[in-house]
This record gives C-alpha cells, structure tokens and sequence, in this order.
C-alpha cells in the first residue's frame, strides 16, 4: 500500500470544504464540508437525488465542483490528477468490464495497468469468493457476480483508499455478510473506504461514521452509536396479536403508543424494561420480542419517510425474550 508520507499522520485522507454543484435549477450538492479520517470507513447515506454519488465523483476527480475545496490524500483530484489514481480504487454503480474475457484474465488486465503482479489477481478473487468462477467468461457471470468482480477490479492494486458506490446492491444475503469480512479486513489493513448503501443495517454494522445526506445537505454527521442514541427513539416491543387488545396495551405503564403491524401488536415505549415487566405479569413473555432503535430510525427521521412497520425477518438489533 503507498503511502505519501509528505503529509502529517493526523491529517484527513480527504478533506471537503464548502462544496457545491449545480445541475440546473438543482442544487445537487449544496455547502458539503466533512472530513474523512485515514483508516475510516466512512458512510454516505441518503435517498436517491441526495447528492452522494455527485459528492463521491468530486472526491475521485470524476466531476468538478462549482464551489468549493476538496483534498484527496493531500491532493486536488481536479483537474484530474493521474497521480492520485494509484492510490484510489474506484467501484461505481455502473462498472465496465473486458467481457470476452475470463474473470480472471479481466482482473490479472486491470492489476497490468497499474503494474502489479497478475498472482494479485488471484489473491484479489479468492477475497472476493470468486475463486469458483475464475475461469469463466465475464460476460456469462451473474449480475451478482459482476458486482464481485467489479469490487475486486477496485481492490486489485491494493489501493490506500477506496470508493465503494452501493457494493452489495446486486448481492443476495449470504455474499453481503461474506462481502461485510472483505471491507472489514480492508479497514483491519488500514485502508480508507469511503462507502455508500441503501443497506442501514449494512452501514450501523460496518461505518466507524456516517454522514446523511438529505436535499444536497448534511442533515447528520457521527458514529452511529451517537446518531441512534442521540435521537432518542423508542424501543419496540412486539407481541403476537391477539395476546393483548390494543386499547388494553396502550394504558400499560410506559407505553407511549400501541398499534396492530404485520400481524404484531406493537408497543412504543422509552422504558421497555417497564413495560416488559407489565406484560409478564399479564400474559408472560412467550413469542414477545424487543427491537432496540436503529439507525434506520435516525435516517427515516431525518429523511422525512414513514417509518415502516415490523421486519418480518431477523433484524440484528432484535432480542428474543424467553
């Protein structure tokens, strides 16, 4: 990993100040200052039209700011700075490929243009669990696969510091937690990811800190840890329906809300230790599960959406009360 050790240890991997970008009428980034620390992952969180991919594209050198100031590892990347390309690995929403090629021989291309060794091109698909279709045609891998393959085409030249622009869209459960170890090792080594999903458990699990974006703007910056506490949300607690009518639920004490979703009688509450003991004196606890705030939670506040009802799958936050 190169390293330029002109520049102070403390001082951010990229530094943005002020920045703006117009499309038009639209203020697509309006007045974006953040920094992102060296060895961070680093979320960008927000609808669709928020502004993270124009945000991401100025810190690359892909696109101009109107206004504004950005350094990226001690460097403007615009005009485009070819001397910082080394040094930054680039997945985007829509990657190209060599598609007459074999998934290897794509990647062993990719790792020839920045002058490593083609063994980095196995190394790079046994990291992203491609190792099986090594051989295959690009053009005859599934949409899942590409999406691999185009991580592993930003990892192959072992860059300091990554942009990852919504990785596991394409990806079934199972590859996206597989995919959680790849980033988590990358940061183990002290790379910088600079990282976007719609996935809000994906980035409360991984993003040392995440800033939200809403309207072009930074409507929150921090761990999550601090957003989530600092919202201060109400924990859930979910019983089977029927066990309780609503009317009844809603004057236990510590309940602020009572509501029927997804087949679930749903209880608000800031005191779930309180109202836990309330419903086991009345029903027990059997079937009653708990679900602690997220920041889900956070975004949807922030964003202005309407929060949803009850997962009807597991939920990392959720806790099973006997």
């Amino acid at each position: 990993m190169t390293t330029d050790s002109t520049q102070p240890p403390d001082s951010p991997a990229i530094a943005v100040r002020d920045v703006r970008k117009r499309y038009g009428d639209r203020r697509a980034v309006d007045g974006v200052s953040l920094d992102v620390r060296r060895g961070e992952f680093f979320g960008l969180l927000g609808p669709n039209g928020a502004g993270k991919t124009t945000l991401i594209e100025i810190m690359e050198g892909l696109r101009q700011a109107d206004d504004g100031t950005v350094t990226v590892l001690g460097q403007s990347p615009w005009p485009r700075n070819t001397a910082l390309l080394p040094r930054m690995g680039v997945q985007t929403q829509a990657s190209a490929f060599f598609v007459r090629q074999s998934a290897r021989e794509h990647l062993a291309t990719v790792a020839g243009l920045y002058r490593r060794d083609p063994a980095a091109a196995d190394r790079t698909l046994e990291s992203v669990g491609l190792t099986g279709q090594r051989d295959v045609m690009v053009e005859n891998l599934s949409g899942g696969q590409r999406q691999r393959l185009a991580i592993a085409s930003a990892l192959v030249h072992e860059p300091e510091l990554i942009f990852l622009d919504e990785p596991t869209a394409a990806l079934d459960p199972q590859a996206r937690r597989d995919l959680w170890e790849v980033l988590r090792a990358l940061k183990d080594q002290g790379r910088t990811i600079v990282y976007t999903t719609h996935h809000l458990d994906e980035a409360e699990a991984l993003c040392d800190r995440v800033a939200i974006l809403v309207g072009g703007r930074i409507a929150a910056l921090d761990s999550p840890h601090r957003l989530v506490t600092a919202a201060g949300a109400p924990s859930r607690l979910l019983l089977p329906a029927g066990r309780l009518a609503v009317e009844e639920a809603a004057a236990l004490p510590g309940v602020d809300r009572a509501v029927l979703q997804g087949g679930s009688l749903v209880l608000e509450t800031a005191t779930p230790g309180k109202v836990l003991q309330a419903v086991d004196a009345l029903t027990g606890l059997d079937g009653v599960m708990t679900r602690t705030a997220t920041l889900e939670d956070v975004y949807l506040e922030l964003t202005g959406a309407a929060h949803p009802g009850p997962r009807t799958g597991p939920h990392p936050q959720t806790e099973y009360q006997a």
